[in-house]
Order: structure tokens, then sequence, then C-alpha cells
């Protein structure tokens, strides 16, 4: 340098109106370090700015040594007597005019978002910082997510504040001029029956809104699948590129509503050419009721297996006690019925009826052994082989029909006889006997005695027209009370308890009703004679003292 260049330099620099803290001025890159780079400004001396405002955002340099960049003159001279420029600050200049432009020009520009702050996001447009209301997105689930973090988007500028260093964006107002165009569109050119592609935007439990391109449709969870669906997240995803069907559009509304299972053929349109009632088929249990269980033969065809259907012998069955949910079973069809979409499905068909087996294998009249699984009103059920019960009616317990007491003599988890009397396979009924593993008394007795014979008896209990009496220890009969004399000596025993002997006559045997009628005559025989005696000296008074017509009044009165 000549003497007095440099003087001269220095002088040209205070002199020149362009040179001045905070001016943007063009400077070359004449070196770099691993720490700075050096810019000839054509100042008195060199700029160094740190490298790390020379990092584009792939972390990259974006200069080399000869290159020509703007930079901000931050000091001329600084402590140490040196010029400090900024690269980031030349930066922000020309942003801030660009963004100005795009402003006033009401163009979009775009920027990444990097942080979620109180309201929303920071978004950064080349090295300045805007902010993005939460209320001004379309991203909905990124407010809590940050789905969107680190991606670039585009925004609509709705506030610049250069003074207040504010910016802010709106991305909802690009998409809502997007889809009022696209929505206008969309109205004269949809039709009912029509296939439209969409996007999956919000899913809710009763089914999920699809974005059909500035209009959105409902896509129900009855109309997602033709097998059961639990919940249409099981289907879909927010985001989601589908085609639906437009199953009904109203054009005063513009309510649309989708299908997308409408898209396959209804499986239920083969149901009859494929299933016959009566074959076994394999499912998988895809629910499980307190009714039953449901199998998914194939998708879309669903059957019920009913409570009833699922065990031979237990028909209150716990159902999870049976299948488990997505295990494989065998089922029979038992019923198809198109028009309601049903089928009724049996899973105990698929095994031997134990019902059957033991109609094969035992006839009436046949002796059997089983356990008291449990005592009623009306009778015992026996647990016999293969699991099945029988009934043994309380009429069928003892030929003794005044024995009240009859269940007492029996406990639960008791092995004993019985005799069949008759099996009825279709209604699964068993019946049994006990008292018929001995000979009938009735059939006994009126082969030995029969109509005419006398014989001896006693007085239970008094009814209203007659007397039951004590045949035998297993037979009871009915006497008539026919005359006064020993209609009063018969009470008398009875309420006495008397178990004297008496004599009757048999006079009708009723084989229908097992009923033996008898009565007393001139037969009387009692063994008390003190009983005879006064009923004797009660006889001879009514003979001998007649009854007036007065003494009846008397005592009617």
């Amino acid at each position: 340098m000549k003497d007095g260049s440099f003087c001269d330099l220095y002088n040209n620099v205070l002199k020149n109106p362009n040179i001045y803290p905070g001016a943007l001025i063009l400077g070359e890159v004449t070196d770099i370090s691993s720490n700075f780079v050096t810019i000839n400004a054509f100042l008195k001396s060199d700029g160094y700015i740190p490298i790390a405002q020379f990092i584009d955002e792939d972390g990259g340099l974006e200069v080399e040594i000869g290159n020509k960049v703007e930079v901000v003159i931050e000091y001329l001279e600084d402590l140490s007597g040196d010029i400090k420029l900024s690269r980031e600050k030349a930066k922000k200049i020309r942003s801030w005019e660009d963004l100005e432009k795009i402003y006033k020009s009401n163009e979009t520009v775009s920027g990444y978002v990097t942080a979620k702050v109180k309201g929303g996001f920071t978004v950064k447009i080349n090295v300045i910082k805007a902010f993005l209301p939460g209320s001004l997105v379309s991203f909905k689930s990124a407010i809590d997510s940050e789905e969107v973090k680190g991606k670039e988007l585009k925004f609509k500028i709705i506030k610049l504040e250069k003074k207040k260093n504010n910016i802010v964006l709106s991305q909802k107002f690009i998409l809502e001029e997007k889809t009022n165009k696209n929505f206008q569109n969309l109205l004269l050119k949809i039709n009912e029956g029509d296939t439209i592609s969409g996007v999956v935007k919000n899913i809710t439990d009763y089914g999920a809104f699809i974005d059909l391109g500035g209009l959105d449709g409902l896509l129900h969870i009855t109309d997602m699948s033709w097998k059961r669906v639990k919940h249409p997240n099981n289907i879909l995803k927010i985001g989601d590129d589908i085609k639906v069907k437009i199953l009904k559009f109203d054009k005063e509304t513009n309510r649309v509503s989708l299908g997308l299972k409408q898209l396959t053929q209804d499986p239920w349109d083969i149901v009859k050419t494929k299933y016959k009632e009566g074959v076994m088929v394999s499912g998988v249990v895809t629910n499980i009721t307190d009714y039953g269980c449901f199998v998914e033969l194939e998708d879309g065809i669903e059957g019920l297996v009913h409570l009833s259907e699922m065990d031979w012998t237990n028909k209150n069955v716990n159902p999870n006690k049976v299948v488990k949910q997505g295990i494989k079973v065998s089922v029979s069809i038992l019923d198809i019925n198109v028009d309601r979409r049903r089928i009724s499905l049996g899973l105990k068909q698929c095994t031997d009826n134990p019902w059957a087996t033991f109609f094969k294998l035992h006839k009436d009249g046949d002796i059997v052994s089983g356990k008291i699984k449990s005592i009623t009103d009306f009778g015992l059920f026996l647990e016999l082989s293969g699991g099945i019960d029988g009934l043994v009616h309380l009429s069928d317990l003892s030929w003794d029909s005044s024995n009240d007491n009859v269940l007492r003599e029996y406990k639960k988890g008791e092995e004993i006889k019985a005799v069949i009397l008759g099996i009825d396979v279709e209604r699964e009924r068993i019946s049994l006997g006990i008292k018929q593993l001995t000979q009938d008394p009735f059939i006994s007795y009126t082969s030995k005695f029969v109509k005419g014979s006398i014989v001896e008896c006693f007085v239970i209990r008094k009814l209203e027209k007659g007397f039951i009496v004590k045949l035998n220890d297993k037979l009871d009969g009915f006497l008539k009370a026919n005359e006064l004399i020993y209609s009063k000596i018969c009470k008398k025993l009875a309420d006495q308890n008397d178990k004297s002997l008496i004599k009757a006559r048999i006079v009708n045997i009723d084989k229908k009703n097992r009923n033996i009628i008898l009565v007393v005559k001139n037969e009387v025989i009692h063994n008390k004679k003190d009983v005879l005696k006064s009923e004797t000296k009660y006889v001879n008074k009514l003979q001998k003292n007649k009854p007036t017509l007065g003494d009846l009044l008397k005592k009617q009165m």
C-alpha cells in the first residue's frame, strides 16, 4: 500500500454515506477457517464472521472462497479497533423484505414447524421466526403429538409487524380456500352410487369422517365391512387414502353417507348355495355373550351358537367354560334365514348325543343305577350314564300314597336303583320309578280279594263322605259312611287314633284310579268292649225314645 493510501481509504469510509453501523453491504469471501469466514468488505480491514452463520438447513457450508455475500456492519471499530460484520443480520434484512412483498401480494410462503409453544407453534421462515396459532392449523392431532414438527409446509401471512418483529401465519386459511374451490366443483359432479376417493379425516366410536376433497362424508361403522366391526380404528387409520361408495347425498344439507363394504359382493348372496342345514362346518369364535357365542364361518358370515345348543346335558352352561374367543371350532348348521341374515349353529351336534346313545342301550323296564343329583318338591333327579338326568316323580317313589315324608328317606349323592318308565329322546327326558322295583300292592291285593270279599282294616282319618282305612302296610281303601251308627264308631276310632280292626265289605274296585271302596253294615267287630257297649246303649236309646217334632225343632234351633 502506498503512503497516504490507508489514510485516504479510511477517510473515504468515514465520508461514504452508505457505510455506517447497520448498513447492508456486499463483501467477498477471502478465507475460510475452521471457526471463521474472512470477508473483505473494502473497508479499513477485513471482517471475521463465525462460520456457524454460513451453515445451511442441511448442515453444509453455503459459501466458497471468492463468493460475493451480503453482510451487515455491526461496528466500524470495536474495542480492539476491528470491524465487526454479521451475515445472519443480512439474511434477516433480506428475509423481511421478501416477506413484506409476499404479504402485500397475498402469496403463500414456505416454512418449517420448529417447536410447540403456548397457544400454537413456532415456524422458521429462512432465519425469521413466526407464530402459528393452534386455531389456524389444519392438523388437529399435531397440537398434542407434534406430528408435523420439522416438516416444510405452506402458510399464509395474516399479520406482519416488522418493528415489533411479529409475524402471524395461518395454514388453515390456505386449505379453506382450496377446500371451497374443491367443494363447489365436487357438488357438481358427485351422485349417489358413484365410487370416489377420500382421506380418513376423523374416527369416532360410530364411524369415520372421510374428506372427499372439500366435502366430508360419514362412513358409518355398519357400512365398513360385511363382518362385525368392534371399533372403526380396527379397520381405518387417520390419513388413510380409501375408495368409498356414495350411498346417499342430500344436496340441501350437503350430507353424504358413504359405504366401504358396498364395493365388494355381499357374502349373504351365496349363503343358501354354499351352506346347507345339517352340514358340519368349521369357524372361529369371534364373540362370547351370556346367551351363547358367535362363530365366523367366513368374512361377513357369522352364526350364533345359542346356550341351549352348546352341551347335551347342561342347558345353562357358562359359554366361557365351553369355548374361548379366537379358537377354531366345528359346528353344525341348524337353520339359515337369509332375509334376517341369521344362521343358527349347534356345537353339541358335533358330538354323540348321550340321549340317543342311552336309548340304544336301554329300554322301558330296564333297571339302572344313578346318584341322586338333586331333590325337589316333585321328585328326585338321578345322574345316569353319559351325564344325562332322569326324573323319579314323587308319585313313583312309593306305592303308599299316604306317606308324605317319602322324600326325606333319600339324600343327595346317594346311589340308588330305579326302573326306566319311559325315554323321550326328542324332548330329552327319561322317566324313572323306584316303587316299580317292588310288586304293585294294589294288583297283589285285588287278585286275592275280589268284589264282595269281607276284609279287615283300621281307620286312618275322616273325609267329607267317608273314611280312609288301611288295608295293609302298602295299601289304603275308602270306607263309605253309609249308616249313622257305624259312622260314629269310625269317627271315634279316627279321633282316638285307634287302630282296632273292623270288618268291611268290598263293594267296588276302581282299577283305573287304583281305589278300593268298602262299606260296613252288620259285620262290625271291635276289640274295645267298652266302646261297643256305649255304642249299643246309644242304639237302644235311639230305638226306645224316638224324637218328636218338637225335639227336632228344638235341636235345630
